[in-house]
């Protein structure tokens, strides 16, 4: 007996011993009113039990599922072999029923506990046996410590993990987005036009963009978008020529700049839209008509959507979509007499983690446009510096960059009392004011500056 004892001491863990019945239950229609609870065991492991009276004999309901081997006349042991439930019941030696209870076994749940207290002192996170799987409940401070968890208890159940877990209070997320966009343009023309009649009418000529010919005779089209023009009338011979020499240089520069901000519950999607929406002509309405045109609408304008996801240690993983976009008449098509425009459109698409107030920036989204133009007349306009009056030339660049800038921040709530408004601090004006002096508001002095740590906002009880 000792020496069965010593060997048993050595190779159990835990032992429980029964005391007076916990619960009475019904077992094979009679009821014994002596179940003693339940009992988990890990699969290829196991769990002593000792009894405070002899033991005569031990009965498993699936030996597949567990087995029993006698230590000593008080005391068994219990080896789980396999995941499932299945019941106990022992007996003293005058063949009547000790107790009954519940056997579990499954993955190892002690170890589970073990590892959880280990490297996740501070979270309330408990685990059990059900059916085979492991059920991790409890409260966490964030869905990183969820998922932490989660990943802990996969490792000794593999997928057999429920998580139940609860994240003690959503965290909001503010995301600061900059929108930066220069336009640069450059563009000249150069352009010689003019209309020639010989004295008998003879004979007659018209050259540069515009030329046409008509009943009425020759003639070139009013000159529209030159900055500066030049025209003379002089005769070669018996021809009276009328000339013009149109000449431009055009430089600009464009500035864009929008400043959105979001505030969604972590893992919530968020969008925001600053712009509208243009009209698109669809053919095909209701009821088969193929001939009918129904009206779509396309937005533009600058959009951002985001999904923030709060890690641990103020860490924040977000997916956020930026896009600008605009209206673009040199993209236009024309259906039926109807212009629908085009969109010029600078979008993105990341995933990143960043810390409370971090910022990234989304650059080196560059566009350059170059349009050279030469329209002349054949074999004149060729000759060296005397066919630029036989030929007209147009050249335009552009430039356009985009910078995106994204800051999150972890938000809370305040009280009232601590928003300013801009409407705070104008007062509505006074009737005679306003026609005597002029003023068409009157100021309120600010208050006072507080020190920072009474401005300080106490956090809400949650």
């Amino acid at each position: 007996m000792r020496t069965r004892n010593t060997m048993a001491a050595l190779a159990l863990a835990t032992a429980l011993p029964f005391a007076a019945p916990a619960l009475a239950q019904n077992y094979g229609g009679q009821d014994y009113g002596l179940h003693a609870g339940g009992l988990e065991v890990p699969i290829n492991k196991s769990q002593v039990v000792t009894s405070d009276r002899a033991i005569g004999r031990a009965m498993v309901g699936s030996a597949e599922i567990a087995d029993v081997l006698p230590i000593s006349d008080r005391s068994i042991y219990v080896l789980g072999k396999s995941a499932g439930t299945t019941s106990l019941t022992l007996y003293d030696r005058n063949n009547q029923v000790i107790a009954v209870m519940d056997v579990t076994v499954g993955p190892d749940v002690d170890g589970i506990r073990n590892e959880l207290a280990s490297l996740m002192p501070d979270e309330d996170v408990s685990a059990r046996l059900s059916a085979g799987s492991v059920i991790l409940s409890g409260f966490v401070s964030d869905a990183g410590a969820a998922s932490r968890a989660s990943r802990i208890a996969q490792a000794f159940a593999g997928d057999k993990v429920v998580n139940l877990l609860s994240v003690g209070g959503s965290q909001q997320v503010m995301l600061e987005v900059r929108f930066a966009e220069v336009n640069r343009t450059v563009g000249s023309q150069f352009g010689a036009r003019g209309v020639g009649i010989s004295n008998n009418g003879d004979f007659g000529f018209a050259i540069g963009p515009g030329a046409s010919a008509n009943n009425g005779g020759l003639g070139v089209s009013t000159i529209d978008g030159a900055f500066g023009i030049i025209g003379t009338l002089f005769n070669i011979g018996d021809i009276n020529i009328e000339a013009y020499l149109d000449t431009l240089e055009a430089k600009g520069m464009a500035k864009t700049l929008a400043e959105p901000t979001l505030v969604a519950l972590s893992g919530e999607p968020a969008s925001f839209l600053a712009g509208g929406e243009f009209p698109i002509p669809v053919a095909g309405g209701a009821g088969g008509n193929a001939d009918a045109i129904t009206v779509a609408f396309k937005t533009f304008g600058v959009s951002l959507a985001f999904t923030p996801t709060v890690l641990g240690n103020n860490v924040i993983n977000l997916i956020v979509e930026p896009e600008v976009s605009s209206l673009d008449p040199s993209a236009s098509v024309t259906i039926n007499d109807i212009s629908i425009p085009g969109l010029q459109t600078r979008r993105a698409s990341t995933t990143l983690e960043l810390r409370d107030g971090e910022s990234f920036a989304i650059a080196g989204l560059l566009r350059e446009d170059m349009n050279t133009t030469v329209s002349q007349m054949p074999l004149l306009g060729s000759i060296p510096i005397l066919g630029s009056l036989f030929r007209s030339t147009e050249y335009q660049k552009g430039q356009t960059e985009l910078l995106i800038v994204v800051t999150p921040r972890l938000v809370k709530p305040i009280r009232p009392g601590y928003v300013n408004l801009p409407t705070d601090r104008v007062e509505d004006p006074d009737p005679l004011d306003v026609h005597l002096v002029g003023d068409d508001y009157q100021p309120v002095p600010l208050a006072p500056t507080t020190p920072a740590a009474a401005q300080e906002v106490p956090d809400y009880e949650y």
